[in-house]
C-alpha cells in the first residue's frame, strides 16, 4: 500500500524529496443510487489521507448514508482519531448543501451526483472532484465467448438492482452471434419484452424526457408491474429489442435498473459506430465494455480503444464490478468514485483514489548535470599520419570515398594525397571541391547532390572549418534525406534536451576530417555553420551526431599555411581553450585540455607564426593544440566570442569576427 503522509518518496540521483499534505476540509456529495457504499469509500480515503470530510446526503437517502459514515467514525475513533473528523448535514436539503460547499473553511469538493450537483460544486469557486453520469454500451463480437459475456451482463446488471454508474445499458451484438446470444439471455434469466410489453416499459422508464425515479434500484419484475404486466419473480432483467440508436428510444438511455437494450449489429464496426452513438448519449467519459477474443483480436481491442470516449474501456469484464477496479484488472484503481474527464465534464479521466486528497510538496536539490567527454572515435596525429590513417579505410573495406574540400586545396595537389591512396587500393573516389569559405547551404545541397549519385560509403572532408562545417552537413543530407535544415537548426538552451534530435548517423558512410588548418577544430567538434544564400542568415549547428567517426592531425598539410592564416587560427585555438575552461560546462576533462592547448599555444604558437615551416616541432605542436582545443571546445561548449564569430557574417576570417586580432600575438 502507498504512503499518503510524510515523506512519500525520496530520489537520490536526481536529488528530490516528495512529501505529503493533507488538504484539509473535504466536502464529500453523496449520490441517492450509491448512499452507503460511496460513503465508506470516501470516508475511508479521506481517513488515510488524513483528511475531515463532512457530508452531505441526497435526501431520500439520507439516514443509510448518515449510518455509514457514523460507523466508519466510531471505528477511527477506537483508533485514535479526533471524534469530529467524520461529519454529515442531518437534514440536507439544495440550500444546506450549496452553504457546506462554499463555506470558507471547506477545501476541497469531492461530488458524485446528477450533473446539477456536480456542475454545481465546479461552480463552487472551490476545488473540485466531481464524476460524471454513465451510459455504458456493450459490444459483443462474433469471436467472443458468450457464455461469458451473457453470464457477466447479468451478473453486473443484478448487482444493487443496476444503480451502479459503470453498470451495462445496453448490449450491441454482432448479426453473426445475435440469436445465441438472445437465446443465451433468455435462458438464463433475461426476459425479452414482446410486443406491447416493450412499448409499456419504453412508457415506463422515461418521464417528461427524464429517467423515471420510481423504477431506479427496483427489482425486474417490479418494473414490469409498473408497466402493467407480470413476469416471474426471480426474473435478473427485462431485455428490450430495438433499433433506433437516439434520444427518442428510451431504452438507449441510463436507466439506473435491470432493464437493457439489446441491438443488432451488421458487424464488428457497425456494432462500434452504434456504441460510439449510445455513449455519447449521457455517458461521454464514463465506460464502455467489449467482449471479444482478447488474445487472438488485438486489432479489435485497439480500435475499440481508439473510438471510444470513455475513461474505462472494459474488455470481457462484468462493467459494475470491472469499473470500480481492483477485481478483473489489478492496475486499474479501485474506487467508487470514477472520473470522466472532459468529457464528461470532470477535472480527472480515472478513479478518484487517495492520491487525489493530497497536496505534494517538491523538495528540489541543487544538482548538477550529467556530464560527457565525446570524442571521433580515432584521432591520428604526428606528421605522415595521413597515408597511415586511410590505411583504416582500406582495411575497413571502404569502395567508394568522396572528399569535400575547397578549390585552392584541389588545384594544389592536397586532395591527390588522398585520392591516390585510395585509388591505388582499389576505392573509387569522387571529389566535390565547390566549397567557399562561409559555406552557403546551395552549395551543401549541391554536394549533398553528388552524394545521392555516387553513394559513398565514407566521406572525407579535406580543410579548414569550411569544408569541414560542409561536409558534416552534406553527411546529413546523404544519409537522411527525408530532413528538413529548419529544424536540424532549431535553437536550444542545452545539448542534451533538443527539441529536434538529430538522425542517427553512420548508416550509409562514415565520416573522416582531415584538418589543413591549426584552429578550427572542426574535425573533432559537433559543430557546423552554414550559411543560408537566400536569406544572409547564418546557422550555427551543434549536435553530436555531427562529430566526425576518425580525425587526422596531419602537420604536414599545414608546414606552408601563410602566417596571417596561422595567427587566425592560432588566436581561435587560444580563443577555443579559454572558453573551454571558463564554460559553466567545463569539467575535469576539458579542463585538462584547455590547458594542455594553451600551454602548447602560449609556447610554440609565436614560433610557428614567425619561422613557418622552418620550425616543424612549432607548426606540429600547434597544430595538435588546435585539435586538443577543439576537444575541449566541443565538451565544455562555446561561449559569447565564438558564438558571435558564428552567427555574423561579414566577409572576414572568423577569428576577426570573433574579435580576435593577430596583433594580439
Amino acid at each position: 500500500m502507498k504512503k499518503t503522509c510524510g515523506v512519500l518518496s525520496e530520489d537520490d540521483t536526481f536529488g528530490t524529496i516528495t512529501i505529503a499534505e493533507p488538504i484539509g476540509i473535504i466536502c464529500g456529495i453523496v449520490p441517492t443510487t450509491n448512499p452507503t457504499s460511496t460513503a465508506i469509500f470516501k470516508s475511508l480515503i479521506s481517513l488515510k489521507t488524513r483528511n475531515a470530510i463532512i457530508f452531505s446526503p441526497h435526501p431520500r437517502a439520507k439516514d443509510a448514508t448518515n449510518k455509514a459514515a457514523d460507523i466508519v467514525l466510531q471505528a477511527a475513533i477506537a483508533a485514535g482519531a479526533p471524534k469530529d473528523l467524520i461529519g454529515w448535514i442531518d437534514q440536507p436539503s439544495v440550500e444546506l448543501s450549496n452553504a457546506l460547499m462554499h463555506h470558507p473553511d471547506i477545501n476541497l469538493i469531492l461530488a458524485t451526483g446528477g450533473p446539477g450537483m456536480v456542475k454545481a460544486a465546479y461552480s463552487s469557486g472551490k476545488p473540485a472532484i466531481g464524476v460524471g453520469a454513465g451510459n455504458t454500451p456493450v459490444v459483443i463480437d462474433e469471436t467472443a465467448d458468450i457464455k461469458r459475456a451473457v453470464a457477466s451482463v447479468l451478473m453486473s446488471k443484478t448487482f444493487d438492482n443496476g444503480v451502479i454508474c459503470a453498470s451495462e445499458q445496453s448490449v450491441v451484438v454482432v448479426d453473426s452471434v445475435y440469436d445465441a446470444v438472445r437465446e443465451r439471455f433468455a435462458t438464463h434469466g433475461g426476459y425479452l419484452l414482446q410486443g406491447k410489453e416493450l412499448k409499456a416499459v419504453q412508457d415506463v422508464i422515461l418521464k417528461n424526457g427524464a429517467l423515471n425515479a420510481a423504477i431506479v434500484g427496483q427489482p425486474a419484475y417490479k418494473i414490469a408491474e409498473l408497466a402493467g404486466f407480470s413476469v416471474p419473480e426471480n426474473t435478473k432483467i427485462l431485455i428490450g429489442e430495438v433499433t433506433v440508436v437516439d434520444e427518442s428510444e428510451p431504452f438507449a438511455h441510463e436507466k439506473l435498473s435491470p432493464t437493457l437494450a439489446m441491438y443488432r449489429a451488421k458487424d464488428f464496426e457497425d456494432a462500434v459506430e452504434k456504441a460510439e452513438k449510445l455513449v455519447a448519449m449521457g455517458g461521454i467519459g464514463h465506460t464502455s465494455c467489449l467482449y471479444t477474443d482478447q488474445d487472438n483480436q488485438p486489432a479489435r481491442v485497439s480500435y475499440f480503444g481508439q473510438k471510444m470516449k470513455t475513461a474505462r474501456i472494459l474488455i470481457n469484464t462484468p462493467a459494475s464490478q470491472g469499473g470500480i477496479g481492483d477485481l478483473y484488472n489489478f492496475k486499474l484503481a479501485p474506487s467508487l468514485t470514477l472520473g470522466c474527464g472532459s468529457w464528461g465534464g470532470n477535472s480527472i479521466s480515472e478513479n478518484v483514489g487517495p492520491k487525489h486528497l493530497i497536496n505534494k510538496k517538491t523538495v528540489a536539490k541543487r544538482a548538477e548535470n550529467m556530464l560527457w567527454h565525446k570524442l571521433p572515435k580515432s584521432i591520428y596525429f604526428r606528421r605522415g599520419s595521413l597515408p597511415i590513417a586511410l590505411d583504416e579505410v582500406i582495411t575497413d573495406g571502404h569502395k567508394r570515398a568522396l572528399i569535400v574540400t575547397d578549390r585552392f586545396l584541389f588545384n594544389n595537389g592536397y586532395a591527390d594525397q588522398i585520392t591516390s591512396v585510395l585509388k591505388a587500393a582499389g576505392v573509387e573516389t569522387e571529389v566535390f571541391f565547390e566549397v567557399e569559405a562561409d559555406p552557403t547551404l546551395s552549395i551543401v545541397r549541391k554536394g549533398a547532390e553528388l552524394a545521392n549519385s555516387f553513394k559513398p560509403d565514407v566521406i572525407i572532408a579535406l580543410g579548414g572549418g569550411s569544408p569541414m562545417d560542409a561536409a558534416k552537413i552534406m553527411w546529413v543530407m546523404y544519409e537522411h534525406p527525408e530532413t528538413h535544415f529548419e529544424e536540424l537548426a532549431l535553437r536550444f538552451m542545452d545539448i542534451r534536451k533538443r527539441i529536434y534530435k538529430f538522425p542517427k548517423m553512420g548508416v550509409k558512410a562514415k565520416m573522416i576530417a582531415v584538418t589543413t588548418t591549426s584552429g578550427t577544430g572542426s574535425e573533432v567538434t559537433p559543430f557546423a555553420v552554414v550559411t543560408d544564400d537566400a536569406t544572409g542568415q547564418k546557422y550555427p549547428l551543434a549536435d553530436y551526431a555531427l562529430t566526425p567517426d576518425m580525425a587526422i592531425v596531419d602537420a604536414n598539410l599545414v608546414m606552408d599555411m601563410p602566417k596571417s592564416l596561422c595567427a587566425f587560427g592560432g588566436l581561435d585555438a587560444v580563443t577555443h581553450a579559454m572558453e573551454a575552461y571558463v564554460s559553466v560546462l567545463a569539467s575535469e576533462f576539458s579542463d585538462g585540455q584547455a590547458l594542455q592547448a594553451l600551454k602548447l599555444l602560449k609556447e610554440y604558437l609565436p614560433a610557428s607564426y614567425h619561422e613557418g615551416s622552418k620550425n616543424p616541432v612549432a607548426r606540429e605542436r600547434v597544430h595538435s593544440a588546435a585539435t586538443i582545443a577543439g576537444i575541449a571546445f566541443a565538451n565544455a561548449l562555446p561561449g559569447c566570442m565564438s558564438l558571435n564569430g558564428a552567427q555574423t557574417g561579414f566577409p572576414v576570417p572568423y577569428s576577426a569576427r570573433s574579435g580576435k586580432r593577430p596583433a594580439d600575438l
